[in-house]
């Protein structure tokens, strides 16, 4: 954690994170409030990404507290902390797995509060705070800068273009998925506000990867409808591919040459991967009499590339995943372990990360000295990167499967696939979550939290500075395998 406090200035610098907490200059309160201050400026600063995981702490708890009070749930008093709070946690991490009934647990009120959780939580608190920025100064300054772009991956110079970009994908994404939704729901429930709530929760879920979902009778009645299954997947795409691609591909539409590198290798790989998943489940579901062997050949098809396409990232499901094949789960594991793109609503190591660890791997099979792409040389550094990233999600992965095997009797294959949903914070479960005792739940709050906030900014994070060696000893080579 950062330390010391800057000197105080009577104008604030234009990149400056100033947070004005005083309520006079003679009050304890006032003085509380200009350390407060002082220590966020500080930590804004020094350490970005921490401020980040504090700030996405605050809105869990935030989100835990208003869905305890009494009215946020149909049952007589609140809902217990626990479950409150592993509900905000899942909402805000835009995963999705659940201890209680979503569509019948909460309330109205209760609803809301999930959707603004997922909202939020789905834009990311780095890239919210650095909207706020903007509307405030009209102009992002450094330390914004850096927030941002510490999230998105962008160039330095792109941020305030790519901020206004978020908020007007989401709307528009959001606002289509809505109408869509509704001329489906419409014949389904009672009234037309509530057709018109189902629609724009389900909007939000969908776009923000989140897998809630408020319908009573789930998604399994839709499983052969293309007017519902169809606008999930595109909406899911659209999440999960990332803002910096969507913006960089919609300014380049008829220019792919001008694509970044990182929405290639992102596009590319999310292409290879939907292919590979789209074969791998009617492989292995095909005939199985309890998902996909229970349909006709059009819903086949239709449930084939909707559970082909959600694991990776939204966790929204049309079949119940506890009938499918342990063979399935474990294909799944790996594509939720992949994940969505980078600074999108999806979780996992990223699909960048695997690109660029599959391609260190061929450039090593192939003697090259460096791993290329596209034309463009891969700096070292971000193959390290991409190796910690894998290292430090697997190590939280078997960590927590370890520690929820001792607490529960569950089989490893049944654990391991609700670990890696919280962890990549997709949300699809085999249905042992509202099952687990506490203490397993907590291990799952904690594994969603370190899954959104991503294992490149809690390494980050956690990191006190960057060490900077002025001499470098000599270099001797171990023996691999």
């Amino acid at each position: 954690m950062a330390h010391g406090v800057p000197p105080r200035s009577s104008s604030a610098g234009r990149g400056r994170f100033d947070v004005r907490m005083s309520l006079g200059p003679d009050s304890d309160s006032g003085v509380h409030g200009h350390s407060l201050r002082n220590y966020i400026n500080s930590l804004a600063r020094r350490s970005p990404a921490r401020l980040a995981m504090l700030v996405f702490g605050a809105l869990i708890f935030a989100v835990t507290l208003l869905l305890m009070v009494p009215f946020s749930s149909t049952t007589p008093g609140s809902s217990s902390f626990t479950d409150a709070l592993f509900t905000a946690t899942s909402a805000v991490c835009v995963t999705g797995l659940t201890v209680v009934d979503t569509a019948t647990h909460w309330t109205a009120f209760g609803h809301i509060v999930l959707a603004l959780g997922i909202q939020i939580g789905g834009l990311g608190v780095m890239v919210i705070a650095s909207i706020l920025a903007l509307a405030v100064s009209r102009h992002l300054g450094l330390t914004q800068r850096m927030l941002a772009a510490t999230e998105t991956k962008s160039r330095l110079g792109d941020v305030g273009a790519l901020l206004k970009a978020v908020i007007a994908t989401s709307l528009v994404a959001e606002s289509v998925l809505t109408l869509v939704f509704l001329g489906s729901f419409v014949g389904i429930d009672p009234s037309f506000v509530s057709a018109l709530g189902h629609s724009l929760f389900m909007a939000v879920s969908t776009f923000n990867n989140a897998g809630f979902v408020i319908l009573e009778d789930g998604l399994g009645q839709f499983v052969g409808d293309w007017a519902v299954s169809l606008p999930i997947i595109i909406g899911t795409i659209i999440g999960a591919v990332g803002f910096p691609v969507t913006l960089n591909v919609a300014q380049n539409l008829r220019h792919p040459r001008n694509w970044t590198l990182h929405s290639k290798l992102t596009l590319v790989t999310y292409g290879i991967l939907l292919g590979i998943s789209i074969v791998m489940i009617a492989l292995l579901e095909w005939n199985n009499p309890a998902t996909l062997g229970g349909l006709n050949g059009a819903e086949r098809t239709l449930a084939t590339l909707f559970h082909a396409t959600t694991p990776r990232s939204s966790g929204l499901s049309t079949l119940d995943v506890g009938d499918m094949n342990q063979s399935t789960w474990f294909f799944i594991d790996m594509m939720m372990f992949i994940g969505g793109g980078s600074a999108s609503t999806g979780g996992g190591i990223k699909v960048t990360t695997f690109a660029v660890l599959a391609l260190a791997i061929l450039a090593e099979a192939r003697g090259d000295r460096d791993t290329e792409a596209f034309g463009k040389r891969i700096p070292a550094d971000v193959v390290r990167l991409a190796i910690s990233a894998t290292f430090l999600g697997a190590f939280m992965v078997g960590a927590a499967t370890l520690i929820i095997m001792q607490l529960t009797d569950f089989s490893l294959s049944h654990v391991l696939f609700e670990v890696i949903s919280a962890f990549a914070t997709c949300g699809l479960s085999t249905g042992i979550t509202s099952a687990l005792p506490e203490s397993a739940k907590i291990v799952l709050i904690v594994l969603m939290y370190l899954g959104r906030v991503g294992t490149m900014t809690l390494a980050a994070a956690l990191a006190l500075r960057n060490r900077r060696r002025v001499i470098r000893l000599p270099q001797e080579r171990p023996v691999i395998g």
